[in-house]
């Protein structure tokens, strides 16, 4: 089976490293808040252009830590994309506030900015906007309207490291980037973990205490906070893996070209902005065919994804909000129609060459 995410290859490229990178934290005996931590705070917080960087427990608990930052809570309204996965949405109803819906950009996936004026109200706080399958949103105009009505900008960028908007690295742009390490991202650790970047002092520090129960001296606790902190062993693993970032999403680009060369006639192929560079987290073809052709590509032993069957606004979590079919046509649209092929940096040409070939002939072509 060609997989989507093949982690196994990955691992034996690098396995001398890895090995030696966890070993030296077991020998270390420094486990939670340590060097390897430090370390790659420091790392991400230079490669994406801001001031800080704060590991965490998961990508979820970066979005939910940034809204607890930001004292949003009952009462409140945060505006959202439904296409993207549950966690997204499901942190804002965690600390008690609204999500707030608005449709998608066909072309990017991304939320359309033009809707989000429409659905700001007075309860309105702030907008995590989404980063998807690995090429940013349209940022100007989404921070231009953040100045406007004084809202606060959460970029849920657990998909798209290293991506950027007109030279600039997504994370940078709001008042907090996130970033999820869950293993099959295009920086992946062996288990969970994610980061918070921010320019702002003030937020940072108080991220610092809630991530640490609200302490940030034993045994004195200032804040309600959670336990989400980056453990060690991840760490550096992660720290391995970034140094190889920028090669393997310029070989998910190399991988997405050919795809979208050899495919453009066939399905409609993934969009790309000008003014963006989209490290491709997942490739994402469109067909009315989704099902047979996944079935299909399954019987030669290709793997594929759909993400995401059901917006996030037709979830059974979400049913008291009041949403109905057809309220946002091209969510709806494109969970029935989108499909994931395998990309990842550890494809080879021939498996690639395979799978369009397998594709061209469930279609005839």
């Amino acid at each position: 089976m060609i997989p989507l995410v093949d982690i196994k290859t990955e691992y034996e490229q690098l396995k001398n490293e890895l090995n030696r990178a966890i070993l030296d934290v077991l020998e270390s005996s420094y486990f939670i808040l340590g060097p390897e931590g430090e370390k790659l705070e420091k790392e991400i917080s230079q490669y994406i252009g801001v001031s800080h960087a704060l590991g965490v427990a998961n990508g979820t608990d970066a979005l939910l830590l940034c809204l607890e930052a930001l004292n949003i809570g009952s009462g409140d309204e945060v505006i959202t994309t439904p296409f993207t996965f549950f966690a997204t949405a499901e942190v804002i109803a965690r600390v008690g506030a609204t999500p707030v819906f608005v449709d998608i950009d066909p072309k990017t996936y991304n939320m359309n900015p033009d809707l989000i004026e429409s659905v700001i109200t007075e309860k309105t706080k702030a907008i995590i906007v989404v980063h998807l399958f690995g090429q940013s949103a349209d940022m100007d105009v989404i921070m231009t309207i953040s100045k406007k009505y004084n809202l606060r900008v959460i970029e849920d960028a657990c998909q798209s490291i290293g991506a950027s908007y007109r030279g600039k690295k997504v994370g940078a742009f709001g008042d907090f980037g996130c970033f999820s390490f869950f293993p099959s991202k295009n920086l992946g650790a062996y288990g969970d973990g994610g980061m918070i970047v921010t320019n702002n002092s003030d937020l940072f520090s108080k991220l610092k205490l809630l991530r640490n129960h609200g302490s940030s001296e034993r045994y004195v606790h200032t804040d309600i906070g959670l336990n989400s902190r980056l453990d060690e062993i991840q760490a550096a693993i992660l720290r391995v893996k970034f140094k190889r970032l920028d090669e393997w999403n310029n070989r998910r680009k190399e991988l997405a070209e050919n795809y979208s060369l050899k495919l453009a006639d066939t399905v409609k192929v993934p969009f790309e902005a000008e003014d963006r560079e989209h490290v491709y987290h997942q490739y994402c073809i469109e067909t009315s065919h989704r099902e047979k052709l996944a079935q299909f590509l399954e019987q030669k032993e290709i793997a594929t994804g759909i993400y995401y069957p059901i917006p996030l606004h037709l979830q059974q979590a979400f049913i008291h909000l009041g949403y109905k079919n057809d309220h946002f046509p091209v969510s709806e649209g494109c969970a029935k129609r989108i499909l994931a092929l395998p990309i990842n940096p550890m494809m080879t040409q021939k498996q690639q060459d395979y799978i369009i070939a397998a594709i061209k002939e469930f279609f005839g072509d």
